[in-house]
């Protein structure tokens, strides 16, 4: 007698049993204490961008599963993990997003995926030029620790926990809530600060809490009308760029001074945003 064989499981499906898993595993090994959650620690950009034990685990765990059921998809992973696949489809991974967050104890940190098409790997851990206009069919944000699951994309409708959201629907950024993040260094270097500050004066209040696709999630769902920052890499954008789009809203990434700034939210404010970053041409 044949054996019936499930299934195999829909890219949305696959998505939030691994985030899930992941999440849990991070949570498990910061439970274990500041010394294992520190033993892998790793020093990046500055001493707000490291990562840690989790960090790496939860990489390596959504690494193996996703070859072992996508072999042929390529992989991406912030902590470095990398494959290139045949299919024309990449993965992008954001094991913990919002590290500092989570080693502080937070619970506004999330695991993160991105199934996009139209890029390479190597476009995807370059300049935005390179991945800016890739199509995200769906993007997967989960905070463990407040039991959410985002998704969206061009072949997901934009969810929290399965139902449908949108992005706040008014336009006029001076009437919505801004999500933001600068590091207090970029503060001094008149490229970043004069733009921030010309975009950052025009919401009618401003929150950094620090998480790139946390703070998208909730622009997809309207609990922030409008998110910008720049210098983005390819996994704290994408995930939530297909989240915000499939809830109807608009994203755009704006060149000003050699940096690239990334704006999400209704097509209005996204583009009056917009106008304000261009509009000012710092001295370099």
């Amino acid at each position: 007698m044949a054996t019936e064989t499930s299934p195999a499981p829909s890219d949305s499906e696959l998505a939030a049993k691994l985030l899930r898993t992941a999440g849990a595993l991070a949570v498990s090994i910061r439970a274990k204490g500041l010394q294992e959650l520190q033993a892998g620690r790793q020093i990046k950009a500055n001493a707000a961008d490291f990562a840690t034990t989790a960090d790496h685990a939860a990489e390596k765990f959504l690494y193996e599963q996703l070859r072992l059921a996508r072999p042929e998809d390529s992989i991406l992973g912030e902590e470095g993990a990398g494959f290139e696949g045949s299919s024309g489809r990449v993965w992008v991974v954001d094991p913990v997003d919002g590290t500092f967050n989570f080693a502080s104890g937070s619970t506004y940190w999330c695991s993160a995926l991105a199934l996009v098409t139209g890029v390479s790997g190597a476009d995807l851990r370059s300049t935005a030029e390179n991945f800016a206009h890739a199509e995200v069919l769906l993007g997967a944000i989960y905070q463990p620790e407040e039991e959410k699951m985002w998704m969206g994309g061009s072949q997901h409708q934009a969810t929290c926990n399965g139902q449908l959201i949108s992005v706040d629907p008014r336009q006029q950024v001076g009437e919505l809530a801004a999500g933001s993040y600068i590091h207090p260094g970029w503060l001094a270097d008149p490229r970043a600060a004069v733009p921030w500050q010309r975009a950052a004066v025009l919401p009618a209040t401003l929150r950094m809490l620090g998480s790139g696709s946390c703070d998208l999630a909730r622009v997809g769902q309207g609990e922030l009308g409008v998110w910008f920052q720049h210098s983005c890499p390819s996994w704290d954008w994408l995930p939530g760029k297909g989240v915000v789009e499939a809830a109807g809203g608009d994203t755009a990434v704006v060149p000003v001074n050699g940096l690239e700034w990334f704006v999400a939210g209704s097509a209005g404010a996204v583009a009056q945003l917009k106008a304000a970053l261009e509009q000012v041409a710092a001295p370099v």
